[in-house]
């Protein structure tokens, strides 16, 4: 039997940090912020809370009503987080959320692609299912606190990014449906697009005297040009190997990294836009958490009925990209 997305759900924090704030801290103003970006808002978690606590509110979520019948911890046999936010360096932000839902002495472990995270953790989750015949279920959750790691002076990066999670649990669908095909893809060639220097084995954070070195940076232009000339790339291979064609796709979800990045791959593709599916404009960029968030809440919004054709779509720092191609069941 083929493996699909069985349920999906997602969480941000109640904190509302508007465009007036994070003009104020960057000295910019709100048209600004929404003109390049198209960010009207997102949300920070506060200063008690860590990325683990998203994760396990979104998998709290999901693995519950309203959702479907309540599952068990006894029933899901692995745990990945994709994450690049994580509680501390080590152990795996996946074993502090594997406590708070009281899951069993399963897999679980952190994936870090950046962005595309998400995606990664999906296609290993698939795999895994697929070598342990035995599994029944794999919990999924993409999730990230990017307030923690922004330099607020920045405009440029303070504009666009939130926290947030999204969960999904994968396991065993019918033929036909599922889970059809993944695209993944990385270039070690631009790792200077996205980055945080300091805090690993090459800058310790115990010899830097620079706070700065722990926060993000980006450049904006050189990701938006990589990720217009290779997602389409993972978006055809996956829908070649699937084969089915653009036309056939339903529902469309990209990663949010800003409203205009959504926009600019769905005319690059010639994916009608009634189809994409938005958060950015209330969220901001999530990272790991924005494919799965942005899919529960455009669930929510119009709910997937069986046999819709779903494509999912990222990139990321790395720089990364991925594709998924699904039917939902």
């Amino acid at each position: 039997m083929p493996n699909g997305i069985l349920r999906v759900a997602g969480h941000v924090p109640s904190r509302v940090v508007d465009n007036q704030r994070i003009g104020a801290w960057a000295a910019t103003s709100e048209e600004w912020i929404e003109e390049r970006t198209g960010v009207r808002e997102r949300r920070y978690v506060d200063e008690e809370s860590a990325t683990s606590d998203l994760a396990a509110a979104a998998a709290t979520q999901l693995l519950s009503p309203p959702h479907g019948a309540p599952y068990e911890p006894s029933e899901i046999d692995a745990l990945i987080v994709a994450t690049t936010t994580p509680d501390q360096p080590q152990p795996a932000t996946a074993v502090f959320v594997q406590a708070q839902l009281g899951l069993g002495a399963v897999p679980a472990f952190d994936l870090n692609a950046v962005c595309s995270g998400f995606l990664y953790a999906l296609d290993v989750a698939d795999a895994m299912l697929c070598a342990h015949r035995d599994w029944r279920n794999v919990l999924v959750i993409g999730a990230d606190t990017y307030s923690t790691i922004m330099d607020r002076t920045d405009r440029r990066t303070v504009s666009l990014f939130g926290d947030g999670a999204g969960a999904v649990l994968v396991g065993r669908v019918p033929d036909g449906y599922g889970i059809h095909a993944t695209s993944l893809l990385a270039d070690g060639t631009t790792t200077d697009h996205v980055r945080v220097e300091g805090g690993g084995s090459r800058r310790p954070a115990a010899t830097l005297q620079d706070p700065a070195a722990h926060h993000f940076r980006m450049n904006g232009r050189a990701v938006k040009d990589w990720a217009v000339q290779h997602v389409p790339k993972a978006v055809h291979q996956a829908l070649d190997e699937s084969g089915l064609h653009l036309d056939d796709i339903d529902r469309a979800v990209f990663h949010q990294g800003n409203l205009r990045l959504v926009h600019t791959l769905a005319d690059t593709l010639g994916i009608d836009s009634r189809k994409v599916a938005v958060t950015a404009d209330r969220y901001g960029n999530t990272a790991a958490a924005s494919i799965p968030l942005t899919l529960s809440e455009s669930h929510r919004a119009a709910p997937l009925n069986r046999g819709e054709r779903v494509l999912m779509a990222s990139v990321g720092g790395g720089m990364t990209a991925g594709a998924a191609v699904m039917t939902w069941y």
